[in-house]
């Protein structure tokens, strides 16, 4: 009887432990919660504090904060496709294409990037853009500066868009964009 009611607790245990997903596993399941606008597929594989490290923009989110990016992101209607996975000197790259409305009109449509991904106590901790080989920086700066500009003469309302990145940023960015270019060149 004593052997049976361990082997019980044993099973009991067992079965409410939750299964530790790989890195790489991890790494799909974030990419796969964009594909499917499933934030929650994203916050079960990201730690308690999340740290995006862009060019010169170092960010540290809570997962709560990192749904308000989520959000301003949904609304370029982007498309990220994880190319490849790589482990190479015990670091994590993720090689990721990506569309999105404002990168048609950015001119960078689709774009190629690598991050390194970093993990603490089996969650996504650090995500760092290492490269992306196919951005033509130049005109995105052009194409950027050209739009807030228009934005700054012909629809005032909508000035400071481009440095507010909560959902209604995102959605005055579209509007902007859409507004640009069906601008009257008389």
């Amino acid at each position: 009887m004593k052997h049976i009611l361990v082997f019980l607790i044993f099973v009991l245990v067992a079965s409410c432990t939750e299964k530790q997903l790989t890195e790489s596993e991890q790494l799909k399941a974030y990419y796969k919660g964009y594909k499917n606008a499933n934030y929650e597929s994203i916050r079960n594989v990201i730690a308690d504090s999340l740290t995006t490290v862009y060019g010169d923009y170092t960010t540290t989110f809570t997962p709560e904060h990192y749904y308000e990016q989520f959000k301003w992101d949904s609304i370029f209607e982007p498309v990220y496709e994880l190319v490849a996975i790589d482990e190479i000197d015990d670091q994590i790259i993720a090689t990721v294409t990506m569309r999105s409305l404002k990168l048609e009109f950015l001119k960078n449509n689709p774009m190629t990037c690598q991050y390194q991904f970093q993990f603490t106590s089996g969650k996504i901790s650090r995500i760092e853009e290492l490269d992306c080989n196919d951005a033509n920086w130049k005109v995105w700066k052009q194409e950027v500066d050209t739009l807030v500009d228009w934005v700054k003469i012909n629809h005032p309302e909508l000035d400071g868009f481009i440095h507010d990145l909560s959902m209604q940023g995102a959605i005055d960015y579209v509007k902007a964009i859409e507004l640009y270019e069906n601008r009257d060149l008389k």
